[in-house]
């Protein structure tokens, strides 16, 4: 198994996420990502149209000084691990979202509030881009349908038109239409890489199409 499959080592195992989890829920503030949104914040980055490099996007996680050496080295270390795991396991065909439970009236249920959440994020990180090429091909506002759905859904994205909740069974379809909408988006900024015109557009305002003001959610992670 290590040998026909060397980069699975570089995913986190679950002691490792939830170590990292519950640290994040220790430090967050009010609107900060937790564990499912720096998941969802590190996955647009990795299938976007441009990589990002660590102090680009740890800001977005990190809001206060470790307690000691030793504890950022190791955050720092597990932080670099999910970031380096998501383009492997897109590779490998095995990307699974990490995504947020909640309590209902009839038990628990996965909720993507906090994947959009930070996916919202990292789409920021390149807003110019992403707002360029989604008001010019119809493509990859497609290829994005399930995920902008779920957005919408929890409130993360807002627009000029009502949209009916999703009932529970169309809840759930898209959660697991997740994986392969970011595959087929990866591949569609491999294939249609952004010009010069989209890369300096706009200044880096933010995306608008596909943000909104952060909301909190409970719950844990679920991988």
């Amino acid at each position: 198994m290590t040998d026909e499959h060397p980069t699975w080592l570089e995913s986190l195992g679950d002691a490792e996420l939830d170590e990292l989890d519950q640290f994040l829920r220790g430090h967050a503030g009010e609107d900060d990502l937790l564990l499912d949104g720096v998941h969802g914040l590190l996955t647009a980055l990795a299938i976007g149209p441009e990589p990002a490099k660590p102090d680009e996007w740890l800001p977005e996680v990190l809001h206060a000084p470790f307690a000691s050496e030793a504890e950022g080295e190791r955050i720092l270390a597990l932080l670099a691990k999910l970031n380096d795991s998501i383009p492997a396991e897109l590779d490998m065909d095995a990307y699974e979202p990490i995504l947020g439970e909640v309590e209902r009236d009839n038990g628990t249920a996965l909720t993507a509030a906090g994947w959009c959440e930070g996916f919202s994020r990292g789409i920021d990180l390149r807003a110019a881009i992403w707002e360029a090429r989604l008001g010019e091909d119809t493509e990859l506002m497609e290829l994005l349908t399930p995920i902008m759905a779920l957005a919408v859904d929890e409130g993360v994205l807002s627009g000029d038109t009502e949209f009916e909740k999703l009932s529970e069974a169309e809840y759930d379809e898209c959660l697991a239409q997740i994986p392969q909408a970011v595959g087929a988006v990866a591949q569609y900024w491999r294939v249609h890489t952004p010009t010069e015109r989209e890369r300096t557009a706009g200044g880096g305002a933010s995306a608008s199409v596909f943000r909104d003001q952060p909301r909190r959610r409970g719950g844990r992670w679920v991988h």
